[in-house]
Formats: structure tokens, C-alpha cells, sequence
């Protein structure tokens, strides 16, 4: 264009176009349509300099119309503010052609980055010959760029892509990962107790830094867009795809306040090998500390100190039933009676017997039945033995409570069944194995290596097939949650069905199977597992396995009562089938010495929380550790400090007591049943639902 100020003009916006370049290292473009902004550079600039010439406006151009379409909305990012290729001192009329320009090209957010296909846009200047032989030479809009700027055609949509998808899990990684759990890590690395995690020490440390400087941004949208788009580039996709690593989903999990020891269980199952073992406890120096600071604050250190109550701690008020001699210490009979005692715990009996008997709710049985009881006795069936629960008291009796309720006292059920070997594993390989009834397999655990694809199978009663193709039946909740397709060397290889309740559960037979999806060459065939109520079936298959083979394992069959019954079709070992726990075993009567509500349901009080039903069992004997108390169950003024308490209630173990009050606890909340037998002027049995 021949105007007086335009060379200006167009040697301005190169000028600075390439300094943007020069100084930033990446430039952004901005959602403004670039078209637009085309129509308002023809717009602001005075008639009397943009007269029609031929046909169009003097400015009306189409190669400097191209160098609108492809850079007019590219901006750069300067200390939080975007700066535009139209932020200059432009000469004359332009300073406002430039002023507007850059006002419409930075009112929208950014789009993405800037990626040019070439290092020139736009064309300097281009002749015209004239009709009389004159020829006009005619100066457009135009600039050059770093060739590191320049992209292949092919490469565009592809790096456009990754670059929003790194702002995008850069900005969810400072949001959803919370300081307090990178100084956890970061503890952890010091003391050497995170396998691998120095390999992370860097990293962290410059994370930490852009989460202090992203926590003290203003809560302005449109600045913290600009952080994002800035620092994404800067720090690298180590850093700013954080979440999407392995130290990510640590760090998540530790945010999201999951248990500190299942959050480096899960970071070690990714990281470490099978048989590595942490060379210390997982907790910080700045855990110990807050604990003591706040424990002494609050006047609970005398609190802390936990043992298993007995029937000396409980008052007359806070029982609903008391055999005769609970209030005397039993410690079991003597002499030729002896015999009789003990032949008496040898008699089983099958739970299926009492599938008739009269059924009654917890509330009439508490209401009607107890208070004319004269002995009581349970029938502790296998299923029964997760809910197995101590009563827990103060060593000092006088300490404060810790507790949302009136009283020191405190409960804990009992923690996980005794695994077998590949019940481990599954569980190492984030199986759940704490459900109703499973069905779990392994190969690959002898020296040669079995790189055979197997799968476990299971054909419901509804029809619906469980394997690899559809892991999830929503209907009854059975769940393929661990399938292996190419077993490591030297790592067995599991896979694992489970129901986690009867709730959903269709009566009749479920059909057990594994099928070889690939035959590799593999030996030694495979084992498997059936548990149902407390029952396990264990299964060696020693055979090789064939491509495409199938091996029926067993057939469970779920009654219309509830109750499972084990069908082998391969050979098995039965094991957990009148088992003994605690002192008590299961399939027999056991005498029942008092039934109460649990603490926070006594002091004569409407209750906090859930009501859970005690059964104390005579001769019941906790021989585990349990928490001496857990976040659940603490007053609401110690919220804040969840995660320290958490540490603490597991260092804090429940000391042994003589004559302690264990035996069944069961929520309100859960159904379950339990076959009690009552003697009062008669003895008749019934079974309780809760």
C-alpha cells in the first residue's frame, strides 16, 4: 500500500512480532477470530486514508489479509499479562488501528500455543505493472520467525493436542495434589522409607514451588489460565503431567486422604519388586510432632493408653443381657466334668438345619426375648467370623474421652481372615478378597516360566458370563478385578472373581472355569480357590493347559436362604471348615456371657452414629493388635488433624487383658443373620435378623 505512514507501520509490527519471538519462548494465540480482527483493522483506520480504490478500500488487501488469518491473535505472556503482536508505539492514525487491535485480540482467553508452518508470514511486497507500463510496488504486512517456531503441516493438530492436554493435567495436578501431601513425600524420600523415590526428589521440590506460587495467585480465573499456559511449557511434561505418573497417583491418594501405608502399598506395587520389604514404618518426624503438640493441647495423653475391657468396666445399665456367671471370672470346669466340656466343642453341626426356624428381628429379640432369658447361646458360622469385635476401654479410667460420645470406651472387629498364599497375592495385585464369595487362580509359580494366557470365568445363574470381556455384572456385582495377559518371569500370575455381598445375588449355581486364551507353551497347569462363608477349596491342577482349553473347576450353588454350598469337580483340599478364631470354633454353640449395645450407645443416651449389637462370647480372645481407636469414632475438634490421629491410632495398640469381652458384633445398618439358642422357661432356637 503507497501511504505515507504504512512502510512505518508495517516495519513496527515486524519489528515487534520478532522481538516476541526473540524474547519468549513460546508465543500463544488467543480465541479471537482472526477474520474479525481483519474487519476492525479496515474499520478503525480514517475514511479519508482508506478511500475505495477500484473496488475495494486502499487497505482492503489480500495478502496483508493472509497475514491476518494467520497471526493477528497471537499474543505472548509477560508477568501474568498477555501482550500483543499490536503492543507498540505505532505511528500517526495507527496508534489507534493498533490500540484497538490489541484490545479485541487480548479480550478472549487463550486458545492454545502458536506453531507457524513456515518462517515467513506474508508477503514483504509484490509488483504491479500497470496498464501505461509503470510499475507500482505495492508494501504489505509481514514478518519472520525462529525456524525452532516452524512446525511440519503434519505435526500441527498433534502438537496442538498435546499442548492442551499438558496445561489441562498440569492444572489438575496443582489443584488436586495438596502441599501437605508433597512435604509427605518429600519427608518420606529423606528418610529413605519410599522405594525409588529419590528418583522423584528434584522433581517434587520444583512441583512444590509452582504449587506455592499457583495457591498465592488471585482466585481470577483468566490469571491462573495464564500461569498454566506460561509454566506448561516451561517446566517440562515430567512435571507438568505429574498426575499422570506413578508419584502422581501417590501423591492423589495421600491428597485424597487415603491411608498413608495403602497409598505406598499401591506407589510399591507399581514401583518395587514382589519381594521388596520397607526398611522402616511409613510416618514423618512432622506427624509425630503435630500428634504430640496436639494430643498434649487437648489433655489426651493419658487417653491414648487402650486395653481390652472386661466385665469389670461395664456397668449393670449399659447391658441388655448377662449370663449367670459373667459376673464371676469363668475359667472353665474341672475334673472328669472336663471331659464332657470338651467333647461338647468337638459337636458340629450344619448351618442349612436351621434354615426353618423361627425368624425374628433384632429390635423384638432385645425388646421380648432377652429379658427373660436365662442362658443364651449363638451359633457362630463361618460367615461370622468378620464380624468378630473386642470392646476396648481406657487403661486410665479417669482420662477424658477421645470419643464423639460419654465415655471412654471404644470397639474394634476383627481384621483380615489368615491369607493363604495365593489369596496374598491376589491381594498384592489389588484384588479384593473380602467378599461373600471368590473364586481366584494362579499359574506361573514354578522355576520354569508359564507364559500361558489364562482366564477365570464364571457362569452365573442369570446366565451372564464373568471373564475378561465383561469383568462387571452390574446385576449381582461379581467383579473380574485382576486379569494378567502376559505373566512377568519369576512373578506368579493371579486373577480373581468376587461378590462382595449377598444383597444382589441370584440363587443357584455358579459355574467356575478356566479357560487358556493363549497357549504360549507354558507348564505346569495352574491352581485355584473357591471360598464362600469362611469355607476355602483349594484346587492343583498339575496338567500343561492347551490353547483355546477349558478346565472346569467347581460349582457353588447359593440357596434361597442364603447359604453356599461347594460342589468339587476337580479334587480339592478343604480347609476353614470349622476353623477355630479367637479361641472360638465356628459350626457349634457358643455360650453367650453378655449382649450390649456398642459405647456410643450407652450412658442411656439416643446414640451418635451407627448401633452396633454385641454378643461377648465366653472363652473369646482377641489375638490380634487392634487400633486403639479409629478416625471414625473421634470428637469432631480433632478433625483437622485426621491424618496425624491416623498414625497415632495405629501406634497406640490395644494392650492384653485377662477375661477380655470379645465375641460377634453387628451393625444396624447391615443385614446379617445369627441362630441363637434361649432358655428361659423352655429352649427354643431362632434365628435373628439384623
Amino acid at each position: 500500500m503507497n501511504d505515507p505512514f504504512y512502510p512505518a507501520f508495517i516495519d513496527e509490527v515486524r519489528t515487534h512480532f520478532e522481538n516476541m519471538c526473540k524474547e519468549h519462548r513460546s508465543l500463544y494465540v488467543t480465541e479471537a477470530d482472526c477474520l474479525e480482527l481483519w474487519q476492525i483493522y479496515l474499520d478503525s483506520i480514517p475514511r479519508e486514508h482508506n478511500p475505495i480504490f477500484r473496488k475495494r478500500r486502499r487497505f482492503d488487501c489480500s495478502a496483508c489479509r493472509n497475514f491476518f488469518r494467520n497471526c493477528a491473535n497471537v499474543v505472548a505472556i509477560e508477568n501474568g499479562h498477555l501482550v500483543s503482536i499490536w503492543d507498540f508505539e505505532a505511528s500517526d492514525y495507527f496508534k489507534d488501528v493498533a490500540k484497538k487491535l490489541s484490545d479485541a485480540a487480548k479480550a478472549l482467553p487463550i486458545d492454545n500455543r502458536f506453531f507457524p508452518r513456515t518462517q515467513s508470514i506474508g508477503q514483504e511486497k509484490t509488483p504491479e505493472l500497470c496498464e501505461d507500463g509503470q510499475v507500482i510496488t505495492w508494501h504489505h504486512l509481514y514478518a519472520k520467525v525462529p525456524a525452532a517456531y516452524v512446525v511440519d503441516p503434519w505435526q500441527k493438530s498433534e502438537l496442538l493436542g498435546e499442548a492442551k492436554t499438558t496445561k489441562e493435567v498440569f492444572g489438575r495436578s496443582l489443584t488436586e495434589i495438596s502441599l501437605e501431601a508433597i512435604d509427605i513425600v518429600l519427608e518420606l524420600i529423606a528418610q529413605n522409607s519410599l522405594y525409588r523415590g529419590e528418583e522423584w526428589k528434584g522433581a517434587l521440590q520444583d512441583f512444590r514451588k509452582y504449587k506455592t506460587e499457583y495457591d498465592h495467585l488471585p482466585e481470577d480465573r483468566r490469571v491462573r489460565d495464564l500461569y498454566l499456559w506460561e509454566k506448561s511449557v516451561q517446566v517440562g511434561n515430567v512435571i507438568a503431567r505429574i498426575k499422570n505418573h506413578s508419584m502422581g497417583t501417590l501423591l492423589a491418594n495421600i491428597s485424597e486422604e487415603m491411608d498413608l501405608e495403602q497409598a505406598v502399598r499401591q506407589w510399591e506395587s507399581i514401583m518395587a519388586p514382589t519381594n521388596y520389604k520397607r526398611p522402616q514404618a511409613i510416618f514423618t518426624q512432622r506427624m509425630l510432632d503435630e500428634a504430640r503438640e496436639t494430643i498434649e493441647k487437648l489433655g489426651f495423653m493419658d487417653s491414648l493408653l487402650r486395653r481390652f475391657a472386661t466385665l469389670n468396666d461395664i456397668r449393670v445399665n449399659d447391658i441388655l443381657f448377662s449370663n449367670r456367671d459373667a459376673a464371676r471370672r469363668i475359667i472353665g470346669a474341672t475334673g472328669a466334668e472336663s471331659f464332657f466340656t470338651e467333647m461338647k466343642k468337638e459337636v458340629k453341626a450344619d448351618p442349612k438345619q436351621f434354615s426353618r426356624v423361627q425368624t425374628i428381628g433384632i429390635q423384638e429379640f432385645v425388646e421380648k426375648v432377652l429379658p427373660t432369658a436365662r442362658s443364651l447361646e449363638l451359633f457362630f458360622e463361618n460367615r461370622h467370623i468378620p464380624n468378630l469385635v473386642s470392646l476396648i476401654a481406657p487403661v486410665n479410667p479417669q482420662a477424658p474421652t477421645l470419643f464423639k460420645w460419654g465415655n471412654g470406651f471404644s470397639w474394634a472387629y476383627r481384621g483380615n481372615v489368615a491369607d493363604s498364599l495365593l489369596k496374598e497375592r491376589v491381594k498384592n495385585a489389588g484384588g479384593k478378597v473380602d467378599g461373600v464369595l471368590r473364586f481366584s487362580i494362579q499359574w506361573n509359580d514354578l522355576e520354569r516360566w508359564n507364559q500361558n494366557d489364562e482366564d477365570a470365568h464364571c457362569i452365573e445363574p442369570n446366565g451372564f458370563e464373568i471373564y475378561f470381556g465383561k469383568k462387571v455384572d452390574s446385576a449381582t456385582r461379581g467383579n473380574l478385578d485382576v486379569d494378567i495377559t502376559h505373566p512377568q518371569k519369576n512373578v506368579p500370575a493371579v486373577e480373581n472373581i468376587t461378590w462382595p455381598s449377598l444383597d444382589s445375588m441370584k440363587p443357584g449355581d455358579y459355574r467356575f472355569f478356566v479357560h487358556t486364551f493363549a497357549g504360549r507353551g507354558g507348564t505346569g497347569g495352574f491352581r485355584a480357590e473357591v471360598e464362600a462363608d469362611g469355607e476355602l477349596h483349594s484346587y492343583d491342577y498339575s496338567q500343561n493347559t492347551r490353547n483355546g482349553g477349558k478346565v472346569e473347576v467347581a460349582v457353588v450353588n447359593l440357596s434361597k436362604d442364603g447359604y453356599f454350598t461347594i460342589k468339587d469337580i476337580l479334587p480339592s483340599g478343604v480347609t476353614a471348615h470349622g476353623t477355630t478364631v479367637w479361641g472360638i470354633t465356628t459350626n457349634q454353640f457358643v455360650p453367650v456371657s453378655v449382649v450390649c449395645l456398642s459405647p456410643n450407645w450407652w450412658d442411656e443416651a439416643n446414640g451418635v452414629g451407627n448401633r452396633h449389637y454385641f454378643f461377648m462370647l465366653k472363652d473369646c480372645a482377641n489375638d490380634e493388635s487392634p487400633n486403639g481407636f479409629y478416625n471414625e469414632q473421634l470428637r469432631n475438634e480433632l478433625g483437622p488433624h485426621k491424618r496425624v490421629l491416623e498414625m497415632l491410632g495405629l501406634k497406640a495398640k490395644v494392650q492384653d487383658t485377662p477375661d477380655q469381652l470379645s465375641g460377634l458384633g453387628f451393625s444396624s445398618t447391615k443385614h446379617a443373620e445369627l441362630v441363637v439358642k434361649v432358655t428361659g422357661t423352655s429352649e427354643r432356637i431362632l434365628k435373628i435378623v439384623f
